[in-house]
């Protein structure tokens, strides 16, 4: 019964964080000045790329060897996909 209860739980938590997340509005700010390229996984193949100034919602933040990976959706358009979180400049939508 515990078991079942904390697989509720943590469930319940990783739905929460996504939402927190998905709060997010960030804007590609790449210093290279290089479109930001969108991947299909952290570190995977490229499907598509962002320009500097684009707006995007963040949905997920994970760690892959240490390096943050952003799951982003943009709000015009482009690719959803998962981008370096580095070259993201985010603030809060709703305080």
């Amino acid at each position: 019964m515990k078991a079942k209860i904390f697989a509720v739980a943590a469930a319940m938590l990783l739905m929460t964080s996504d939402l927190a997340l998905a709060q997010m509005r960030c804007t590609v700010s790449d210093p290279t000045g290089t479109p930001l390229n969108v991947r299909s996984r952290p570190n995977g193949p490229i499907v598509g790329a962002l320009h500097n100034g684009t707006q995007v919602l963040l949905w997920k933040l994970v760690y892959v060897r240490g390096q943050p990976w952003a799951k982003v959706e943009p709000v015009g358009p482009g690719k959803t996909g998962w981008v370096f979180r580095k070259y993201l400049s985010c603030e809060p939508l709703f305080n």
